[in-house]
């Protein structure tokens, strides 16, 4: 059903349960796979030098990734990454599937509702709500 699914992941538990979940869709469907990392750019009223930020955001990157290449492994799935630095996590991830011509998206959510979603944001609402093509959120 679904050739090219993008999944998203910050590298958290909750976000290793959506890449299972899209990398075992993936198996199923024998679909092309890209993970897609997320890192917020420096801010400009940090202690942290910037130096020190990107390469904290790098070294975060790069384990979430690597937690995915594992999975990935185990299921027998091939995956294509992509690390991009985007103030919008959510718009950084609708464009990615937007560019590359998926067809899924796959991401966790943490379920949050009333004041705790408004106040913590919800990345995977903006990109369901903003996305042309369909969004699959595991919880």
């Amino acid at each position: 059903m679904y050739k090219n699914i993008l999944i998203s992941t910050d590298g958290s538990e909750l976000a290793m349960k959506g890449v299972e979940h899209g990398l075992g869709l993936a198996k199923e469907s024998n679909a092309k796979v890209t993970v897609i990392n997320v890192s917020q750019p420096y801010p400009l009223q940090s202690a942290a030098t910037i130096d020190s930020w990107s390469a904290a955001q790098k070294q975060h990157a790069e384990e979430a990734l690597q937690a995915v290449w594992t999975a990935a492994k185990a299921h027998g799935v091939e995956v294509s990454a992509r690390q991009v630095t985007n103030d919008s996590p959510a718009e950084a991830i609708v464009d990615a599937a937007e560019t590359l011509g998926c067809d899924l998206i796959v991401m966790a959510s943490h379920g949050r509702r009333g004041v705790s979603r408004l106040l913590l944001g919800s990345q995977t609402a903006e990109v369901v709500s903003h996305s042309p093509i369909p969004v699959l959120v595991v919880r």
